[in-house]
């Protein structure tokens, strides 16, 4: 994937109509099958400028680490929320993903005014917010909040292989690939695991 920087033209406008505090918020791990899905949220300040902002996927791991370091140097806020597996269980990772961004958001200080969100809109958020699509493409808060959950979750996932590394939780990041799925079907799913999410291709390494 091309490298883009996002732009803050949407962070802009919303400027121009008044707002003050715009914050960007994303999600990482909602694929995943095993690992906590997070959601980080993010204030970009207007005049501190970050060379590079983009997607956290179309990042490399050391442009991610650099703009990890410099996003929570420079902004004016940043959060991440966790939800861990048992929790995505109970309330599905749909669910899980509203409840993840929800409790990013509110857990800046100071809290918004108005929220950018990747792809759809977050229930019961006591601010305005917009639902952008590609916005982790399009808004720089969106990509900056990509890039410090992406980092944050990628740091656990490391610390998640260290203590049991028979998955190879460093490399895949929880996500179903065939090494992790060779892995599952050797030696089970670990506490790390969340039991109500299985794909096919799961049950076909299985049989």
């Amino acid at each position: 994937m091309p490298k883009v920087s996002a732009r803050r033209n949407i962070e802009n406008s919303l400027h121009r109509y008044g707002f003050v505090a715009v914050a960007g918020v994303d999600e990482v791990g909602r694929g995943c099958l095993a690992g906590p899905v997070m959601a980080g949220a993010v204030i970009l300040h207007p005049e501190r400028r970050i060379k590079g902002l983009a997607d956290s996927k179309a990042c490399t791991l050391a442009q991610r680490e650099r703009l990890y370091d410099e996003i929570c140097l420079k902004c004016v806020s940043w959060a991440v929320v966790s939800i861990e597996t048992d929790e995505i269980d109970r309330i599905n990772i749909h669910q899980a993903t509203l409840q993840a961004m929800h409790r990013a958001v509110l857990s800046l200080a100071p809290l918004p005014d108005a929220v950018l969100v990747d792809a759809f809109r977050i229930p019961s958020l006591p601010m305005a917010q917009r639902g952008v699509i590609g916005g982790d493409r399009r808004a720089s808060a969106i990509a900056a909040a990509s890039i410090v959950a992406k980092v944050t979750r990628d740091r656990l996932m490391q610390v998640l292989h260290e203590a049991d590394p028979r998955y190879g939780f460093d490399r895949h990041k929880g996500y179903a690939t065939a090494e992790h799925l060779s892995a599952v079907a050797r030696f089970g799913y670990s506490p790390q695991h969340r039991r109500t999410f299985r794909p096919a291709t799961l049950f076909d390494t299985i049989d």
